[in-house]
């Protein structure tokens, strides 16, 4: 069975993370779909090609299904909807009366179920990120829904593994977005929480990342084990460190 990574910030922003696990998935020769909700292509390529892999190539040898989550909903929004191969548009949801996600969940399903000729290793579902469904109209038990089907076929069924970024701000009032965080936690075999320091702004530290690999969910009965680092985001790079252990400090 595959795992499931979860990718969560707070005060900071936890991007790095995605373009990190793309990369690594493309160069390890995985089909992945990459629900990207935040930014455009152009964007994810830019950064894709400092880290050593052009996401055009990968799209056109059909390792990369690429759903461009701003151009769906312009699309939509003004009627410049094209349906492709009689499908419908996987963020039809926010045209519709009701914040239903089955036509992106049956876009991430037929993008990774393989085909007889696909010589691809393991599926890949890589989302950014699912706070902006919930801004977008869905609910948080809907999106919960997609979540834990999207979980059945791709980590169950295919074997593959998905990576999901979520915000997070324990101080903030939006209860929706709090509550899916904190239920997808709660399920994840492993937990990326990037958070900004609290002290503020310092050139050779970026912020702090606490790993958390979740051993209970194993049902063994020994305790999650928890990582705290710090780090410091280069041009193509990241540099982690032991709280303490930065140039700032040494």
């Amino acid at each position: 069975q595959g795992k499931f990574t979860l990718l969560r910030d707070t005060r900071t922003d936890g991007s790095f993370l995605v373009h990190h696990f793309l990369s690594f998935y493309l160069r390890a020769g995985c089909k992945v779909c990459f629900v990207a909700l935040l930014q455009s292509f152009s964007h994810y390529n830019i950064i894709a090609q400092k880290l050593g892999v052009s996401l055009t190539a990968a799209k056109e040898r059909g390792q990369l299904v690429f759903l461009e989550g701003l151009k769906s909903c312009l699309d939509l929004w003004f009627g410049e909807q094209e349906e492709q191969s009689g499908q419908p548009n996987p963020l039809q949801f926010i045209s519709e009366s009701t914040s239903d996600l089955k036509a992106l969940f049956d876009f991430v399903r037929v993008s990774l179920t393989p085909a007889s000729s696909d010589s691809w290793k393991g599926p890949v579902l890589l989302v950014d990120d699912l706070s902006v469904l919930l801004s977008l109209g869905a609910t948080p038990v809907v999106v919960l829904d997609f979540i834990h089907y999207c979980r059945v076929v791709v980590c169950s069924q295919l074997k593959g593994n998905i990576v999901v970024l979520v915000h997070s701000n324990e101080d903030s009032e939006d209860e929706e977005n709090e509550l899916v965080v904190n239920s997808l936690c709660h399920h994840s075999d492993l937990i990326l929480w990037v958070e900004g320091l609290a002290t503020g702004f310092c050139k050779d530290v970026h912020g702090q990342i606490k790993i958390t690999r979740r051993v209970s969910l194993e049902l063994t009965g020994e305790q999650d084990v928890i990582q705290i680092y710090q780090y410091k985001i280069q041009d193509k790079n990241v540099t982690f460190f032991a709280r303490g252990l930065s140039a700032a400090v040494l």
